[in-house]
Formats: C-alpha cells, structure tokens, sequence
C-alpha cells in the first residue's frame, strides 16, 4: 500500500475539553514522508510539531505536543480518526492551544475526513512490523502491554478500575475497517469521584454531558451532587444519577468504556507516525502509560529500519561456496582469509560469513584478555567478500587481484568477540568502470549492525610468478 494524503483541505470549529475555548482546526495536504505534523496559527512564529512520542510534554488526561514554547494539547482523538483512516501525511492548522472535543469521540472527525477524501501517492508505507512478542510494564501506572506477531492490526483492551461502574470491561478491534462502526463512536469518560479533582487542576472547562460520559462510582446525595455540578460549571438540575451514570444519554455499547480506550490507543500509538502490523493487547491502559509503550515501540522501528537490509543467515542451508572454494577466487590464504562462506550473490550485491573463533591470530596481541576483533579487520573482512562480488562480474578466465583504493564513511558501532557470527554484506554502489568498483558495507552481529563503510578496490590481472 502506497503513502496517502487528504485530497482536500477541510475544517471545523468547537470546545477545548481542558481549555473551555473554541478552536478552528484546519487540514491540510501534505506530501509523502510528511507524516502528521500540528501547527499554531495563532501564534505569529509558531513552531510545527510532529505527531511524535517524544514531543509529549503532558499526558495528564489528555496528549498535550509540545516544541518549544509551541504546544498543542488533546490530539489523540484526531489521530486515532487519522490512523483508523489510513492518511499518512497531513498538516494540522489550529488557531489555539486545543483540539476540539466535539462529542468526545472519533465519529465527527472521521466525517470531516470523508469530505477531504483520500489522494493516494507515489511513496509506500513503511510499516512497523511486530516480529517477535514485545512485552511493557509501566511502573508508575501498573498498565501493561504485550505486542504479538499478526499480518494485520488487532487491539484488545482490558480495564478494571475496582468499582462496579467499571468493572472487568474488554473490548477488541479486530481489523480496522470495523473501526467506523465499533469504535469511532464511543465517547470519552470519567469517573465521578474524578470530577472535583479534575477542575482543581484546571482541567475540563470545556466539559459537559453532550461530550463526556461520567460514571457514578461513589454515592452522592442529591444536595451534594448539586454542590458538585456547581463547582465544575453547570446547574444541580443536570446531575442525576441514572443507572449508575451521571447522563442522561444511553450507552451506545455496554462496554463502551473499554471501546475508547482502543480509540485511546490507537491515537496514542499514532505518534509513532508508522501503521502497525500486529496485535496489541493493553491491560489498563492510559495516556501516560500508552505514550511510554509508543516510545518503546517506536525504538523497535527505528532499530528495524537499521537493520532493513540485514540478511538472513541459516547454517543448515548450503552455502555458494565454502572456504575452499573461496580459496580458488581469492589469493588470501590462512590466516589472512577473513571469509569462511558466501551465501548470497548477484549481479549486485554478496553476502559472506566470517565466524569468530577465540584462537584467531589477532587476538594474542589486540587486547590480550579481553580479545576484540580490529574494525581495520572487519573492514578487510568485507572487503574480501566484495571481492567475490567483483570477480564475478569480470572474465572468469582470468586471474585477478583486489586492491584497496579508499575506505569512506567508516563506522565501527560494536565490538567483535569470539564465538560471533559476523554477516558481511557488500552491495555495488556503481557499476564497475576501469576496473573500479565502488561498494557499501554493512557487518552484522545478530540484530546489531558492528561497522559499515564505503569501500572503493580495483581489480588487476594478476601477474604470473
């Protein structure tokens, strides 16, 4: 699937839940690779905030983004309509400090979306890909999270706040394209004995019964509940309590409480700026705890990214050749030959294998007792393995030598030790001219990347003795 943006820019006004004002939010098109980016125009040198885990200054309740003095708060609801939607790249233009409640849902956002309409681009998707079970336990919350492999994106979500009102809910998204209809329209909650707290703290001025659903975990008597309703901002008339909910309004699902909370999810777990493909079940879960398992799984992506190109290396399957065989393409003999397989080879790339042993001649004088195997080493190591590479795209007939020109870019990220598998991987960065081949080099140890440079060799007829 390919990058999308909005096809129009499209916009709508309403209450701040926290702040209590009203906001115009304005969506623009962006191009690909933009990803979801927020933007103040009201403030005249505003900076532009990327949907982001580490750009979360506060998660008390809501998502508040922050980039210098710039900050945006509630964006959640937003970006779970964005994600749930599949639009990758869109500018967010808010003339305030928040994004508007609406109905304390997703569903109006989704409705906007479907007036901007979707414009597909040339650039695909990168997607984070759960290839292993990630497991997360947020200290301070006691939420807890595991990830699981899966070829689509699943939630389910347990909660249990210890009160009848909200007692051992779940729910489950199976597949996005149920989200319009399961989980768009379950509205944002609280908890009664929360309320008093909440405008203490100068939260939900923007609240009411049209955008929150409150429920009624503690007894209140009538005189009390209108002290209460006073103290936030609306009459006594409003609070009764019915069937242990402080609304009027029925429940549009018996667990609609558990149903935000993957909308929750879903827009926290957006800051990643990438889809997901894989199952996530959140026990308790919460912005603060959500925004913490994003960061972790962001690190998750960033190192897949790294190791994108990282070959896969069975040692069951029968190499190209073996050590001998390499023997008969390359001059290098013991204890100079640094690659003991090749596994992989094409017209553009090679891939070696070189095992570390703990006799290896250069551990007796490079760190005795505490061997490491030499990055100059690990370069040469490649370098031989592109030489395979280079050999086979020239007369076969012919004896040929390899000799360093250059080495660019050279990093060495972790050290070699024995009893490792080092995989050399060499791709042609040119074809070769002159008999000049320039080459890029990545070494890996497991899912470690150890050194990586741009290696430039020439290859010589090789004369005879």
């Amino acid at each position: 699937m390919k990058q999308q943006t909005i096809g129009k820019a499209v916009s709508l006004q309403g209450i701040g839940l926290h702040t209590g004002q009203t906001t115009k939010v304005s969506l623009l098109p962006a191009s690909v690779n933009h990803g979801v980016k927020f933007r103040r125009v009201d403030i005249e040198k505003s900076a532009t905030i990327p949907a982001d885990p580490n750009k979360v200054a506060s998660s008390n309740r809501s998502i508040c983004l922050k980039v210098g003095d710039t900050e945006i708060y509630t964006v959640e609801h937003l970006l779970s309509a964005l994600s749930a939607s599949a639009i990758d790249n869109v500018l967010v233009e808010v003339d305030g400090a928040e994004i508007p409640i609406l109905d304390g849902s997703a569903k109006e956002w989704l409705k906007l979306l479907k007036k901007a309409g979707k414009q597909e681009q040339e650039q695909k998707r990168e997607f984070l890909i759960i290839e292993n079970p990630i497991e997360f336990v947020d200290e301070e919350t006691g939420a807890e999270y595991i990830a699981l492999p899966s070829d689509t994106f699943e939630v389910k979500v347990l909660l249990d706040y210890e009160t009848d009102a909200l007692n051992g809910q779940y729910a489950t998204l199976n597949k996005l394209e149920d989200y319009a209809k399961e989980i768009a329209p379950c509205r944002t909650f609280v908890l009664l004995s929360e309320l008093e707290k909440l405008a203490k703290e100068g939260l939900i001025k923007g609240g009411s019964l049209d955008n929150a659903i409150v429920f009624a975990d503690k007894k209140m008597s009538k005189k009390a509940l209108g002290a209460l309703a006073k103290k936030i901002g609306h009459s006594a008339a409003e609070f009764t309590i019915e069937s242990g909910i402080l609304n009027t309004q029925k429940l549009h699902f018996p667990n609609e409480a558990a149903r935000h909370k993957i909308l929750d999810l879903i827009g926290d777990l957006a800051l990643i700026n990438k889809p997901i493909k894989g199952k996530i079940i959140a026990t308790k879960p919460g912005h603060q705890a959500n925004t913490n398992f994003a960061k972790k799984l962001k690190a998750v992506f960033v190192e897949q990214k790294k190791l994108k190109g990282k070959p896969r290396y069975n040692p069951a399957i029968a190499p190209l050749y073996n050590s001998v065989q390499i023997q008969e393409l390359l001059p290098h003999r013991h204890p100079f030959l640094l690659v003991d397989k090749i596994i992989e080879l094409s017209d553009t790339h090679v891939v070696g294998i070189k095992n570390v042993t703990h006799d290896e001649y250069f551990f007796q004088g490079h760190f005795p007792g505490n061997p490491v195997m030499p990055g100059v080493l690990q370069m040469e190591a490649l370098a031989q393995a592109g030489g395979i590479l280079a050999l086979s795209l020239v007369d076969p007939t012919v004896k040929w030598n390899t000799y360093f020109l250059k080495i660019d870019n050279a990093k060495f990220k972790n050290m070699v030790v024995p009893g490792d598998t080092v995989i050399l991987k060499m791709e042609l960065l040119e074809p070769i001219r002159r008999g000049v081949c320039q080459m890029r080099g990545t070494a890996y140890v497991g899912n470690k990347i150890v050194s990586e440079g741009d290696l430039t060799a020439q290859i010589v007829k090789r004369e005879k003795a």
